[in-house]
């Protein structure tokens, strides 16, 4: 089957070759529109379910709300476990399944199980919802948004004024950038019309609360009214009620008393007020700010998304008033720049070393000028088989490449010098050149065939690895595999078609440096034959100091990216309130901030609107970004003894 592929691949060489361009076309093609990023994400398949429960403590939440939905998830098909958090005023669900789970259908199994779940709830202000279609690596994009004294902020506060903006200007427009599946605010202050009652009056006029509930609930809608049909024209008829300010709630009618209507601004105040918040932003120690977290889409390119939200903020901050400004504080792509920046240097460095080495031992520039060409179309081959299986191109998987990029010219080299060496035999000098070609490939053909075979099953274990550490790795094991077998290809098909091309039949005279090795190799070849109880016992020895090495090494699970930046994770005192926790926190700020090396920081003390960590407010995260050239494991050592 194998010289049968050969013969053929000889008989059609213009085919062969347009083949070769058009995968390298395609290959090209995909490298560009294949998603890009810093690591596999190695989140399993989880639906989370956000349930707010303003002013119930946690016992309350567990017990009431907790408690009847998780159990409600049981039963679920393909479900392997599930968690859940019970904090003051929240309640957050983890439905964990399969990872061959498709997570669309499992956020529909949880949406029809968590509508069965209602009638067991309180009464709710808002019904629980499913979190975002995200997963732990999914926040590539985070903002703040500031004013200076040219803002006007339309009298009312600046943090209500910035929360504001950011909540129905800012998340709008970027959440229309395909890839973002929600935008998270933290910080600042949400803007309510509060009726702030008098209990003097309503017990002067005998009202009830429910009462005023009622009357504002009832006069605050709009109607329909069909239409009315004048001459040759309709005119709809519309009932107008929506509440537009504050003195239209005031003038909201109760009830009568002696014919005179008693209103909402009778029996109570109406004023602008802030709702109550678990979360602040401070910026450098000395101001709030309010900021925003993009969360991508499951499953979308990293890259891809995070440039069209730069685009699309350019946009935004034009739409903004003046003195606003929209500033990022962090992106992913940084990290995935560096990381598959890390892997191209790998690679051409490989590339070259190998492509150096090719034209110095193998004594012939055509012949090592095919083999050199075959490593990147084992490559591009690599990357359509890898976008066929929807693999992305990360540190792992372009990891693979490099790794293997020494083995990828094995077979060529082997395929190249068989053919070269018998073109040069003086008997074949008047036989035909493709006879002889196919020959000399079919000598080596099995043995290539099989080297690379037993080569792609050492990788076999790999695929059996499940959960974090199958999902950290398989790609690399996928990426191998994908090249050796593009390795096969360009040994058995592309190099002998080459060759008809580009090596020359006649004699060819070995290079002198392998001339060289040669004289030298013989008699230490023969040495080692004559002893051979020496040679077995220092390969024992070898071995033996190679297994008490190991444990000394250091090991990681992944390789150290530095994106410049660091995380400080800070835990108060639980029954810590909210003001409190925010001054301790900027107390801090203050403090990293004597470090000459930090540029900035951005620190976020409880947690954002459900959707998110449903940190409390006694947790805090400080993002410390550091400046160009700064020594980070220096620093951060200075930072941990101060």
């Amino acid at each position: 089957m194998i010289n049968r592929i050969i013969e053929l691949s000889l008989r059609v060489r213009g085919l062969v070759v347009a083949g070769m361009i058009g995968v390298i076309a395609f290959g090209i093609y995909s490298y560009r529109h294949m998603a890009v990023d810093a690591f596999p994400d190695i989140s399993p398949i989880m639906v989370p379910v956000f349930a707010e429960a303003h002013g119930l403590a946690p016992e309350e939440v567990e017990r009431l709300i907790t408690f009847p939905i998780e159990n409600a998830m049981n039963g679920l098909p393909n479900v392997t476990q599930i968690k859940s958090t019970s904090t003051f005023g929240i309640s957050v669900i983890y439905v964990y399944f399969k990872d061959s789970t498709d997570i669309y259908f499992a956020r529909q199994l949880v949406a029809e199980r968590l509508a069965s779940a209602m009638a067991d709830l309180p009464e709710m202000h808002e019904p629980p919802i499913l979190g975002p279609i995200s997963t732990g690596l999914g926040q590539v994009f985070m903002y703040y948004l500031t004013l200076d004294e040219t803002a006007d902020t339309e009298g009312k506060a600046p943090d209500v004024y910035l929360r504001e903006l950011n909540d129905w200007v800012v998340k709008y427009q970027l959440q229309s950038v395909p890839g973002v599946t929600d935008i998270l605010s933290i910080g600042g202050h949400v803007l309510q019309y509060q009726v702030r009652v008098n209990p003097y009056e309503l017990k002067r006029y005998n009202l009830s609360m429910e009462e005023l509930v009622e009357a504002i609930q009832s006069n605050n809608r709009n109607a329909g009214g069909q239409f009315l049909v004048l001459g040759a024209e309709e005119a709809l008829v519309r009932g107008m009620g929506l509440l537009e300010n504050l003195d239209q709630i005031r003038e909201i009618p109760i009830r009568t008393v002696n014919g005179v209507p008693l209103t909402i601004g009778s029996v109570a105040e109406v004023e602008y007020g802030n709702q109550i918040r678990r979360g602040v932003v401070t910026r450098n120690g000395k101001e709030e700010v309010v900021a925003g977290m993009v969360l991508k889409l499951y499953g979308e390119n990293t890259s891809k998304v995070i440039e069209k939200l730069y685009a699309k903020v350019d946009e935004v901050q034009a739409a903004l008033p003046q003195g606003v400004k929209l500033i990022l504080y962090y992106e992913q792509a940084d990290l995935v720049k560096l990381a598959t920046n890390t892997i191209k240097t790998a690679l051409w460095q490989g590339a070259v070393l190998v492509a150096l080495t090719l034209l110095v031992f193998m004594g012939n520039l055509r012949s090592a000028v095919i083999v050199i060409f075959s490593l990147p179309v084992c490559a591009l081959i690599a990357v359509i088989m890898m976008g066929f299986k929807g693999v992305s191109a990360n540190l792992m998987s372009l990891g693979g490449i490099a790794v293997a990029v020494g083995m990828l010219g094995d077979g060529a080299i082997v395929m190249v010098e068989n053919i070269y060496r018998h073109l040069g035999l003086p008997e074949n000098r008047t036989r035909d050149k493709v006879t002889v070609i196919f020959n000399a490939a079919r000598e080596v053909s099995r043995p290539i065939f099989f080297s690379v075979a037993i080569i792609v099953m050492v990788f076999l274990p790999i695929y059996t690895l499940q959960g974090v550490e199958g999902k950290m790795f398989t790609p690399m094991a996928f990426t191998i595999t994908f090249a050796l077998l593009g390795s096969i290809v360009t040994a058995l098909i592309l190099s002998p078609v080459l060759s008809c091309w580009f090596i020359k039949q006649g004699v060819h005279r070995e290079s002198r440096l392998l001339e060289l090795l040669k004289k030298g190799y013989r008699p230490l070849l023969a040495g080692a034959q004559r002893r051979i109880g020496w040679v077995v016992a220092c390969a024992l020895i070898a071995f033996v100091i190679s297994l008490m090495a190991f444990p000394r090494l250091g090991t990681e699970f992944v390789p150290t990216l530095e994106e410049g930046s660091s995380m400080i994770g800070v835990t108060m005192a639980p029954s810590i309130s909210l003001e409190t926790a925010t001054e301790t926190i900027m107390t801090l700020e203050r403090e990293i901030l004597e470090f000459p090396e930090v540029q900035e920081t951005i620190a976020r003390i409880g947690r954002p609107e459900a959707g998110s960590c449903p940190h409390p407010v006694n947790y805090s995260e400080i993002y410390v970004k550091f400046r160009p050239g700064a020594d980070k494991a220096k620093l951060v050592a200075s930072m941990n003894e101060k």
